[in-house]
């Protein structure tokens, strides 16, 4: 018989205390076992401990140390010193006298030029909790506050240094054809300047001459951060080769290990146009009748510096009415330059000078018909063409000197060579 009919047919108090029982099974089933009773009292319990913790932290003050400092970047403007800068950051003159107290490598701070960043690491008072100012790009100086007073140190990173390579071919200047060699003003500039006891970059340079370098790059992460020195490099004029390699003592040497610097500069001035070559039956600009014109005229700007081509002491320094501003130097018994029609004349006589020392800047004084530098060459008195005449042989490195640089040398020139020969064929 089924169960429900079953059920039906009872008297009606077995039919309640049946369902009763039933019930009372039922709730029992339901209700959570007592470990499920901790369980749920303990998460309750740690959502409670967090939302507690959470609090804690929200109303607890934040201590300086934890405090993230703002950070302010401060580009160096002209006329800037650190003094003007603290000033408009607010900061107290007694932070500046107790950062040039510091000496050391701190006092690179005292020369920052227009362009350097400083970061400034400020605290939530406006406070300096620290200073950095990168000294190049592998070093930079921190000052940081220390419990007891400010600290100085110097971070160095590692740089990978990497060789480069340009070439180019004038056509029509040199420094055109640096630019378009990807060489920036400082590397044409220091080109010229290994080669220039050999060249007149302001004469002697003509369409076809080619160059080729050798030179260093640094990268810092991966990215270039500095570009180093030349290495190697070769300069074709009118087909003669010139060659100089970089020693470990900073100075340039040819393959054989003489000294690229020599007595006599080629050119008192940099990257001039010459108005006038070496003419002993030129007409004179002025008066139109053939003079002799034993020297160079070096057609610049007013103001354009002017150097000693050699090292020697000023034998005059004055003024005339056909020559202006001039001045003199006898380098030794042998040999004398002179320098004409200068704006400024800025040696006096009896005055030793040094080799590439200013002595004045090209100007337009005396008869003339614009501004330039009129150069002259005497050798044992008797007057010389600048571009060609003979100069006294430059210094050989020393014998163990030279065994340390050869082979460095050859390396490098080889990898100059190879590298060339590539691009010459790729062109």
């Amino acid at each position: 018989m089924p169960v429900i009919r079953l059920f039906k047919i009872l008297p009606r108090g077995h039919r309640i205390a049946i369902g009763t029982l039933s019930a009372a099974m039922g709730l029992l089933l339901l209700a959570p076992t007592e470990s499920a009773l901790a369980s749920r009292d303990q998460a309750a319990a740690s959502t409670s401990q967090r939302l507690d913790l959470a609090l804690e932290v929200k109303d607890k003050p934040v201590t300086e140390d934890a405090a993230a400092a703002r950070e302010l970047v401060v580009q160096v403007k002209p006329g800037d010193t650190l003094s003007s800068i603290f000033a408009r950051q607010g900061l107290p003159s007694t932070l500046l006298h107790d950062i040039s107290r510091l000496g050391g490598e701190a006092d690179a701070l005292k020369r920052i030029h227009p362009g350097d960043r400083l970061t400034l690491a400020l605290d939530h008072q406006g406070g300096l909790r620290a200073l950095s100012y990168p000294l190049d790009a592998a070093r930079t100086l921190e000052i940081r506050h220390r419990q007891d007073g400010l600290e100085s140190r110097i971070h160095s990173a590692e740089l990978e240094n990497r060789h480069r390579f340009a070439q180019a071919e004038v056509s029509s200047n040199f420094w055109s054809a640096g630019v378009g060699a990807g060489l920036n003003p400082g590397q044409i500039l220091g080109l010229a300047a290994m080669f220039a006891w050999d060249l007149d970059f302001a004469l002697d340079i003509r369409a076809g001459d080619r160059f080729s370098v050798l030179y260093e790059e640094s990268y810092k992460d991966g990215i270039r951060v500095a570009t180093g020195n030349i290495l190697a490099a070769e300069f074709i004029n009118q087909g003669k080769v010139y060659r100089a390699v970089r020693h470990e003592d900073g100075n340039y040497y040819s393959p054989e290990g003489r000294a690229m610097r020599k007595s006599f500069l080629r050119a008192p001035v940099n990257f001039s146009h010459i108005s006038s070559n070496f003419n002993p039956r030129r007409l004179h600009p002025v008066t139109g009748q053939v003079k002799a014109h034993r020297g160079i005229d070096y057609a610049a700007r007013t103001g354009t510096p002017v150097v000693a081509a050699g090292g020697g002491v000023v034998v005059e320094s004055g003024y005339s009415q056909f020559n202006g501003n001039y001045v003199v130097i006898r380098h030794d018994g042998t040999y004398l330059t002179k320098y004409l029609h200068l704006h400024q004349r800025m040696v006096k006589k009896g005055e030793k000078v040094k080799q590439e020392q200013q002595i004045g800047t090209v100007g337009a004084t005396g008869r003339v018909t614009g501004p330039h530098l009129h150069y002259e060459f005497l050798v044992n008195g008797v007057h010389q063409d600048p571009k060609t005449v003979k100069l006294p042989q430059a210094a050989i490195l020393s014998r163990e000197e030279l065994a340390r640089f050869r082979p460095k040398a050859e390396r490098l020139l080889a990898q100059l060579d190879r590298i060339s020969e590539v691009m010459l064929a790729s062109n």
